[in-house]
């Protein structure tokens, strides 16, 4: 087994079909079958089911594409950090810092921290995406795809996390809602509120839940989205309420904004990988540098 097999077998899974990973990776297609083809007769498996929609990996598939994934990852990271440091020389770092975000958390911190690090390390390169959910980050920190995650708090918290402060939640409402001629919110005049909710495995709807299971209360969902800014606006046009974090309301919504009473908060930790180097060492210090008091007032 290779890692071009490897390779070539997640662009499979991304792109449905070998001619069209053929495209993507600029090679003939035959090429690409070949190497599927030798990697599931190497592995004694079937890696794709073929289904009127293209190829899909089968469950074994799934299992070593996961595995394939964290390898090509690092293999990526190795090449770049060996040839950045050749043509820059040992004394500047160069290379690639791969960050995960929980979805919602350190919108407002992030980007100094980043601008500082850049400031610091000019050569690195930062590579950034937002994942929602607590597990799948867990299990990206621990097979060392990630370099830094900055997440929420939960009970598979890791006991070297590091605690960096905590998201003050606010809730959002519709322009002309009654709600908003008071200053913050009781968590139970939100009883009746239809509620603009997160994915099933976010964190950020598992903080809604429980937030209302505080009171007593469950949400009634009037729809779902993905992100935060999109969650905010869809409220701000009275599709009904949200609950996101401070930090992450998009300019021109404050005046949709109040806090809720009793007040719902979420500590925020960083989790670097093992044999963390200098430059997730730099981004942590930088976080912890960031304001993470609320921003709004009780």
């Amino acid at each position: 087994m290779s890692l071009r097999q490897f390779e070539y077998a997640l662009a499979v899974a991304e792109a449905g079909s070998v001619t069209a990973a053929a495209e993507r990776l600029h090679v003939a297609q035959p090429s690409v079958s070949q190497q599927i083809r030798g990697l599931e007769r190497d592995l004694g498996v079937e890696l794709f089911a073929r289904t009127p929609s293209g190829l899909v990996p089968t469950v074994v598939g799934r299992a070593f594409l996961r595995e394939a994934e964290v390898a090509v990852s690092a293999s990526r990271r190795a090449r770049a950090t060996a040839r950045a440091t050749a043509r820059a020389g040992a004394e500047e770092l160069v290379g690639e810092l791969v960050v995960s975000v929980q979805m919602g958390f350190g919108t407002r911190q992030l980007p100094g921290a980043l601008g500082a690090l850049r400031r610091r390390f000019p050569r690195l390169e930062v590579t950034v995406f937002e994942e929602p959910s607590s597990a799948e980050l867990d299990r990206l920190c621990r097979r060392g795809v990630l370099d830094l995650a900055l997440m929420a708090a939960c009970e598979q918290s890791p006991d070297d996390a590091h605690h960096l402060g905590d998201e003050e939640f606010v809730v959002v409402l519709g322009a002309g809602h009654r709600l908003l001629a008071a200053d913050r919110v009781e968590r139970r005049d939100l009883a009746a509120e239809p509620w603009v909710r997160f994915d099933r495995d976010s964190a950020l709807d598992a903080v809604l839940v429980n937030a209302l299971r505080d009171n007593e209360l469950a949400p009634v969902t009037a729809a779902r989205v993905s992100q935060a800014a999109t969650a905010v606006r869809w409220a701000a046009h009275g599709l009904g309420a949200t609950l996101v974090p401070a930090s992450a309301v998009p300019p021109g919504h404050e005046h949709l904004v109040r806090p809720v009473f009793p007040a719902v908060t979420q500590p925020v930790i960083a989790v670097l990988r093992s044999g963390a180097g200098p430059a997730e060492t730099a981004l942590l210090e930088f976080l912890r540098q960031e304001n993470w008091s609320p921003l709004v007032s009780h």
